[in-house]
C-alpha cells in the first residue's frame, strides 16, 4: 500500500528523497552532533550516497524491517530541516516504528513534533497499524519530551543494554496504540 506523498502541514513538506538531495543528506549524516544519539557514527560521503540510494528506492511497506524515509522541508523556503522514517516493525502484528533526525539549527521550532505526528497519522490511518513505537537513547532528553508531547507513553527502560560508540547506553521505548491516537477520526 503506497502512501500519498508529499505530505504537507501548516509549515512543512514531507516528501520522497531525490538524487538532488545528496548535499542536504550529507550535511545531516556527516555531523558528529547529529549522530551523537544514533546507532551509527557520522557517515562518510560514500556511506551517504548508499543511504540516499536506499531512501530513493520504492518499498512496499509490507515486510518487517522495510522503511520509508522522507525529507522534511520548510515549505516556505524549501530549506532541508531533517528527515523522518517510518519502519515496519512487525507486519504480522500491525506494528510500526517512527524515527526522526533533524539539523541542530532546526531545534526549538516544533518541526520534529509536527513531522513525527504525520508519521503517526500515516501509520495509523493509512497503513492501518495497531501499534507504533519509538526507540531512543535515554540521554536524548529532547526526544523524550517530543514523544511525550505526541501522547506516547514510556513502556520500557533498558539499562545499559547496548554498547554504542565505546560506552554502554540505556534505551527507552515509547508506544501508542491506534485507539489512543489523539487525532483518531
Amino acid at each position: 500500500m503506497t502512501a500519498t506523498l508529499p505530505i504537507t502541514t501548516a509549515r512543512l513538506t514531507l516528501r520522497r528523497y531525490r538524487d538532488t538531495d545528496y548535499d542536504d543528506l550529507l550535511k545531516l549524516q556527516s555531523s558528529d552532533e547529529v549522530a551523537r544519539f544514533l546507532l551509527y557514527d557520522a557517515r562518510t560521503p560514500e556511506q551517504v550516497k548508499e543511504a540516499l540510494a536506499g531512501r530513493i528506492a520504492d518499498v512496499a511497506m509490507d515486510t518487517d524491517g522495510q522503511a520509508l524515509s522522507l525529507a522534511v522541508e520548510l515549505t516556505e523556503t524549501g530549506q532541508h530541516l531533517g528527515e523522518v522514517t517510518l519502519f515496519v516493525h512487525s507486519a504480522e502484528h500491525k506494528a510500526g516504528e517512527i524515527g526522526y533526525v533533524f539539523h541542530p539549527e532546526s531545534a526549538g521550532h516544533g518541526y520534529a513534533s509536527e513531522a513525527a505526528k504525520e508519521l503517526l497519522r500515516l501509520g495509523f490511518e493509512h497503513f492501518g497499524w495497531h501499534r507504533m513505537i519509538a526507540r531512543l537513547d535515554a540521554r536524548n532528553t529532547g526526544s523524550v519530551k517530543l514523544l511525550e508531547r505526541l501522547g506516547m507513553r514510556r513502556e520500557a527502560h533498558f539499562v545499559r543494554n547496548e554498547f554504542l560508540k565505546g560506552e554502554w547506553t540505556d534505551e527507552l521505548v515509547y508506544a501508542l496504540l491506534t485507539e489512543e491516537w489523539p487525532d483518531k477520526k
